[in-house]
């Protein structure tokens, strides 16, 4: 839209110019737009695309009326799960088992990444790190053949237990060692791997930084406290925020391979239960409802704990 005015100027309104100055950037930086469209795109086809499918949840799904012409039931998916003997044990497990694992995995990648930063030697710090970063790479079909070749009751662990004088245990059908099992084998295999992007921010600090806390007369100690720490923060409480709000979404595929008929009282969680119920018994509505209950969960804890560190720290996602 443009104004004339007496002297036969053009005065072009605020929106136009807005709108003309966005098209401007997005043309001078189309390199830019062109390398992040590919993911883009995925995240509509594989993300926002099937979230159509959600509608199941809601309806007794019959695969030959398809979706939309299936019945409505409303919220009788979700109450069935409610009241379910399983619901609560559900819940137990899988907040139990995903709060011990950020409890005990979330503060490891940064005692690791502070460690690695204070060493001098380049070719010690590479072997370092090139051996606490390799059992990432391992699969998790590899990593639970390996947890029951080494926890069997004939396995490496029960044979030194043995040598000691100790009695074997019976680690792969005991409930109560499933969690410690699958915690531990996720900090071998994630922690390494997990302190890289401490050691990213660690790289950005200002060595002027660490030289005026030497002239200054700070010790390692204190460096580390009031330097390395600090600048390490905000990328700590963003990860925080994205763990918590990934809380509910305990890895299915570990979760599923350790399970045995005797440990599952402690091992069934909610990923497990929506595989089982979705795909080998083919409760398609009931399964979907259950697994949009956990990602409305996840969404609710991922506000909660961006908008609570906001507050404290003044740092968030959004």
């Amino acid at each position: 839209m443009k104004v004339s005015v007496k002297d036969n100027t053009e005065i072009v309104s605020p929106v136009v110019l807005r709108k003309y100055t966005y098209t401007k950037k997005i043309l001078q930086n189309y390199q830019l737009y062109l390398f992040i469209l590919p993911t883009i795109i995925y995240f509509i086809i594989f993300h926002y695309l099937p979230m159509y499918g959600v509608l199941i949840a809601f309806k007794d799904f019959v695969a030959t009326k398809g979706i939309i012409s299936s019945p409505w039931v409303g919220f009788k998916h979700f109450e069935r799960f409610f009241d379910s003997y399983q619901f609560w044990r559900l819940i137990k497990n899988t907040l139990g088992l995903s709060v011990l694992q950020l409890i005990v995995g979330f503060p490891l990648p940064i005692l690791l990444a502070l460690m690695l930063n204070q060493i001098r030697s380049e070719k010690y710090k590479r072997f370092v790190q090139t051996v606490v970063y390799a059992p990432h790479f391992i699969s998790v079909v590899v990593l639970a053949g390996m947890i029951y070749v080494f926890f069997s009751n004939n396995g490496l662990v029960n044979n030194i237990i043995m040598i000691f004088g100790g009695e074997p245990i019976s680690f792969m059908a005991k409930p109560e060692w499933f969690k410690p099992l699958y915690v531990a084998s996720g900090v071998w295999q994630e922690t390494g791997w997990a302190a890289i992007i401490y050691l990213a921010a660690l790289a950005g600090v200002n060595p002027e930084l660490h030289e005026a806390a030497v002239v200054d007369g700070a010790n390692k100690w204190q460096r580390i406290l009031h330097v390395d720490i600090p600048a390490i923060m905000p990328t700590a409480v963003i990860v925080l925020i994205l763990s918590v709000g990934n809380i509910m979404n305990v890895g299915f595929e570990k979760a599923y391979l350790l399970q045995t008929p005797l440990n599952q009282p402690s091992a069934e969680v909610i990923p497990t239960y929506v595989y089982k119920m979705g795909l080998q018994q083919a409760q398609y509505s009931f399964s979907a409802a259950v697994g949009l209950f956990n990602a409305v969960i996840n969404l609710i804890l991922l506000i909660a704990v961006n908008k609570f560190a906001k507050k404290i720290s003044g740092q968030g996602l959004w």
